[in-house]
């Protein structure tokens, strides 16, 4: 990764609106990756990742910060959400789950690229296996045969070969034998023993192994089978497993979601099986040490780790002080304005409005986006995120789909058309959803008027009932919802706390 600061801040501006401060801290982040491998040796292994916790609302692009990096460094990338896990010894994945994901993620990366690096030399073999389908070499007869003519010198073949390339025997069925799909078996294991499950495993499948089987295929289908069949025969297993191994412990990244959600408040009592314990057990995690996984040992010291959450409820501060220390870097997110909403409908790449119209342009619809449009959608997301829950750029989702609706049920019944979409189309589709203070309906998708409880009905002269009829409600509206009331327990004298018979 050569790029510079500024050179990884511009492309991820190319997806992301604003929040300078967090691409920045990013930025710099995997920057110093490069430049830790540029010193010397004995000093390399001294320069561990400085994490980022970043801080702000959800929908301001977080997550996304973290996903777009990961792909330009090209590195093993995973998210997972801190709310997942609990402490070692609970029902429940514990933290170390976290690299063993990303270790299998990075096996995945590692596969595919060295299988596209044999792709041309697999597709040959495949050619070949395919042509000798189709010609089946000639048994030989007696004792003395003569060899048969070698198949490059077959003018047959090599006519059958060029209408293979040229797509003419796509669709002809042939039978080829492929390598028959070992049964999968999953063992249950304590963690630490994620190897000997794997050695397990392997010697079940092993037991079916070489096994092969013969099936009916079209050549285009079996162009493909056969292709990948011979990619994976020219690639080393153990050359796959050092690669990746190497590649996580040096370039991975673990993006923990919604950690927010693991801070210990102080009013809240009651067990810490997925607080205080998760946050004790990610110390070690996020600070260095060693995990096993099926693959081999992996050490985590270089692994970098971006945290987020709203702390809508909680704080920063609320978390232990290990962990808020193995954090040095904090980023503030900012919330979205009117302008952010416009940038992102316009923009950035595939944006919403260009996904919309290729969808549509499917059907032959062509829609037309005109400017004062998009800003009146950018004034209405922004509006309904401040009256109701500020969602973020989601907003946009519910917004467009709503303004979309009966052009996307329509669309295809009328032929080739038109559809221009200017301010007053979005103002006449979409004025309840900015005028109505309640917006109920457009959260949850039901009439608001379903949702505005009658007034409160009073109680029978009998203490404890329950009203049956509409007209007990005191307004004469039927409402679905009972309210039921519960017996106190009053301590019986000389049984301290013991409830009263009923």
């Amino acid at each position: 990764m050569s790029m510079t600061p500024p050179e990884i801040v511009h492309e991820l501006d190319k997806n992301i609106v604003g929040q300078d401060r967090a691409k920045r801290a990013v930025a710099i982040a995997l920057r110093n990756r490069w430049r830790r491998q540029q010193v010397d040796a004995a000093l390399r292994h001294e320069i561990t990742p400085k994490n980022i916790l970043m801080i702000g609302p959800t929908g301001v692009g977080k997550t996304e910060i973290a996903r777009r990096l990961a792909r330009l460094a090209d590195a093993p990338f995973v998210k997972v959400e801190a709310t997942k896990f609990t402490e070692v010894g609970y029902v429940g994945r514990d933290v170390d789950a976290i690299i063993r994901d990303l270790v299998e993620i990075a096996i995945k990366g590692a596969r595919e690229q060295a299988m596209r690096g044999v792709r041309m030399r697999a597709q040959d073999a495949a050619e070949e296996r395919i042509l000798d389908a189709l010609l089946p070499a000639p048994r030989p007869v007696g004792f003395h045969a003569t060899p048969p003519e070698p198949a490059e010198d077959n003018a047959t073949r090599q006519k059958f070969r060029k209408k293979l390339r040229e797509g003419e025997l796509d669709d002809k069925e042939i039978e080829i034998e492929v390598a028959a799909v070992a049964p999968q078996m999953e063992i249950m294991a304590p963690p630490g023993m994620e190897e000997l499950t794997s050695q397990i495993q392997g010697m079940f499948q092993n037991l079916g192994g070489g096994r092969r089987k013969t099936r009916k295929l079209k050549i285009r289908e079996a162009m493909q089978l056969l292709t990948d069949e011979e990619a994976a025969r020219l690639v080393s297993d153990e050359d796959l497993k050092s690669k990746a191994l190497a590649n996580v412990e040096q370039n991975g990244i673990v993006f923990l979601d919604e950690i927010d959600k693991i801070a210990a408040r102080s009013e809240v009592g009651g067990a810490d099986v997925s607080r205080q314990g998760v946050q004790r057990d990610l110390l070690p995690l996020v600070e260095g040490t060693t995990v096993s996984t099926k693959y081999g040992m992996v050490k985590t010291d270089h692994i970098l780790f971006i945290a987020s959450g709203a702390f809508h409820l909680s704080k920063p501060s609320d978390l232990i002080p290990e962990l808020q220390g193995r954090f040095p870097i904090r980023v503030e997110l900012d919330s979205l304005s009117v302008d952010d909403f416009e940038r992102i409908l316009t923009s950035t790449d595939a944006c919403l409005t260009v996904q919309y119209a290729a969808l549509l342009a499917t059907e032959e619809v062509k829609v037309d986006f005109r400017p004062e449009a998009i800003r009146r959608l950018a004034q209405i997301a922004f509006e309904v995120n401040e009256r109701t829950e500020n969602i973020g750029a989601r907003r946009l989702y519910t917004v467009l789909e709503k303004l979309l609706e009966e052009i996307s049920f329509e669309a295809g019944r009328h032929g080739a058309q038109t559809v221009v979409i200017d301010a007053d189309y979005v103002d006449a589709r979409l004025s309840g959803l900015a005028g109505d203070e309640d917006l109920a309906r457009y959260v949850c998708e039901c009439d608001a008027g379903d949702l505005k409880r009658p007034a409160r009905a009073p109680y029978s002269s009998h203490r404890g009932a329950i009203p049956r009829t509409d007209k007990e409600y005191g307004n004469g509206e039927h409402f679905p919802f009972r309210s039921v009331r519960r017996a106190r327990r009053r301590p019986v004298q000389g049984f301290p706390g013991a409830p009263r018979r009923l």
